[in-house]
């Protein structure tokens, strides 16, 4: 498997441990609570992830399909777009600087969760959704990924490679997975 491809792999699977950690220290009872009613509690965030990765997944099962028809990849380095590069930074975790928490973005209406899903029914969605992932990332090795472009579920107007997807999913994974630790550990 190519190196880049076993990092977003890697990348997929630590953010599925990472909420499974998260799972076995906060009470159920506490999922669907905020602690500060401008946030998100713990539940949203993760039914957040489920909505993104619902969305981005047919959108890369499509851009694999693209790079199937397209000459294997040769001896190179995966390479990430522009737009996919500045998307990957805005929807990564937030720095802290000097105690505060910067870059918040707040997301389209489409991917605001509603309701209180219980625990076990959000954490067997994400599973799911990785495994998917994952199996779609273990897929596209070999392929050119980076040579095919979907088309952000966050906005019509923007486009970027594949690859950039690969990249931009964990990363936002870990910013809402950093979220979520935060709202009883804060």
């Amino acid at each position: 498997m190519h190196k880049q491809i076993a990092e977003v792999v890697d990348a997929l699977e630590h953010a599925e441990r990472r909420l499974e950690k998260l799972a076995e220290t906060i009470p159920a009872e506490r999922w669907n609570v905020r602690n500060d009613p401008d946030r998100w509690s713990l539940a949203e965030c993760v039914a957040h992830l489920n909505l993104t990765s619902e969305a981005y997944v047919p959108r890369v099962r499509k851009a694999i399909a693209e790079a199937r028809q397209l000459p294997p990849m040769t001896k190179r380095e995966y390479r990430r777009d522009k737009i996919g590069l500045l998307f990957s930074v805005m929807v990564g975790p937030l720095p802290l600087i000097a105690g505060f928490r910067i870059g918040r973005v707040k997301t389209t209406p489409a991917f605001v969760p509603s309701g209180n899903l219980p625990e076990q029914q959000l954490l067997a969605e994400f599973k799911r959704h990785q495994l998917e992932l994952i199996g779609m990332a273990r897929e596209s090795d070999g392929k050119q990924i980076d040579k095919v472009s979907i088309t952000s579920p966050f906005g019509e107007r923007i486009h970027y490679n594949c690859y950039s997807t690969f990249l931009i999913v964990p990363r936002h994974q870990e910013r809402h997975l950093q979220q979520a630790e935060l709202v009883w550990h804060s």
